[in-house]
C-alpha cells in the first residue's frame, strides 16, 4: 500500500505557502500519493459551487513537477442527489482536468456527495433514482480513459456497495470498471455508529477498491492523527492486506498548524502494520 496525502490537510499553510512547496513537503515526509481537493487548491483553482474553475494546465504543471508522485483530483459534487448530473459544468470541468494532468498510472477523479439521507441503503429499493445517474458519470469517464470513485460520506460502506452493484451491471464490462469506492470507514461509522466498516470493506470486491482514506475518531471525535481510537487500525490493515489491495491510503489529517508533524506521527503509527506486504 502505498501512505498518500490529501490537501485538505494543509488549508492552514495554503495562505502562505504554495501547492508545490506543500507537496514537496509532504513527499520528504513520506507521502508517495497527493489528492488534490477541490477548494485546497491555492492558485490553482478560482471559484467556488457552480462556478468552480480548476486551472487545468497549472495542475498538469504541477503533476510533472513530481514524476515519482501519483495525483488524483477529487470534487464535492451532488452525484447522488441531482439529476442530470453528467452535464454540469463543474463534472465536465473536473473530468477534463483530471485527463490533462493523468500521470503514469492514469486519471482518477473522486466523488463525494455532501448531502446526508434520511437512512442507510439495504437493498436495491432504497436507492434513489438520482443515484442511479451516476450510470451517466461512470460511461463519460470511461469515454475519456478515466477511473471514477465515489467515496462514501451521506452512506455507510455497503450501501455504497450496493449503488455500484446496481450501477456495473448497467454498464458494459469495460464501463463498469471504470466505476469503484473510495472507501472512509470513519465516514461510515458516523453515518452508521452502529455498523462494522471494516467488515464491510472485507465484503467487497477487491476491484471495487480504488482507493482508502485513513482518520481517526476517539470518543466520537475527530483525533488529530492516525492511532488508536474508535476505528481498529490494526484490524483494517490486516483485512485489506488479506484482501490483496495494494492501492493508495490517504492519511486524512485535520488541518491545523502542526498538520505536517501530525502526518509523519500518522506514519510512524502505520509502518509497523503495513511491514510485510
Amino acid at each position: 500500500m502505498k501512505i498518500g496525502a490529501i490537501t485538505n490537510t494543509w488549508q492552514a499553510q495554503l495562505a502562505t505557502t504554495s501547492l508545490p512547496q506543500l507537496v514537496e513537503r509532504a513527499r520528504r515526509r513520506g507521502a508517495e500519493h497527493v489528492e488534490l481537493r477541490q477548494g485546497c487548491l491555492g492558485t490553482y483553482e478560482q471559484g467556488g459551487g457552480e462556478n468552480w474553475s480548476p486551472d487545468s494546465s497549472g495542475l498538469s504543471r504541477l503533476v510533472r513537477m513530481f514524476p515519482m508522485t501519483t495525483f488524483n483530483l477529487a470534487v464535492a459534487y451532488p452525484c447522488l442527489s441531482s439529476e442530470d448530473p453528467a452535464h454540469s459544468s463543474v463534472f465536465l470541468r473536473a473530468l477534463d482536468t483530471t485527463v490533462d494532468m493523468a500521470g503514469s498510472t492514469g486519471p482518477h477523479l473522486r466523488l463525494v456527495d455532501p448531502v446526508r439521507f434520511e437512512g442507510p441503503w439495504e437493498g436495491p429499493g432504497d436507492v434513489p433514482t438520482e443515484a442511479l445517474g451516476v450510470k451517466d458519470l461512470a460511461r463519460a469517464s470511461a469515454g475519456r480513459g478515466a477511473r471514477l470513485s465515489l467515496e462514501n460520506a451521506g452512506q455507510p460502506i455497503r450501501s455504497m456497495g450496493i449503488l455500484v452493484d446496481m450501477v456495473r451491471e448497467s454498464l458494459s464490462p469495460d464501463e463498469g470498471g471504470c466505476l469503484g469506492l473510495c472507501v472512509d470507514p470513519i465516514n461510515s461509522l458516523r453515518a452508521d455508529p452502529g455498523s462494522d466498516p471494516i467488515a464491510e470493506i472485507e465484503a467487497l470486491p477487491l476491484d471495487y477498491l480504488f482507493m482508502v482514506h485513513f482518520k481517526q475518531m476517539v470518543d466520537g471525535t475527530m483525533h488529530p492523527t492516525v492511532d488508536d481510537g474508535d476505528l481498529d487500525y490494526p484490524r483494517l490493515v490486516n483485512m485489506l492486506k488479506d484482501k490483496g489491495y495494494r492501492g493508495n491510503v490517504v492519511l486524512e489529517i485535520p488541518s491545523a498548524e502542526e498538520a505536517f508533524d501530525n502526518f509523519v506521527e500518522s506514519i510512524r503509527y502505520l509502518e509497523p502494520l503495513l511491514q510485510g506486504e
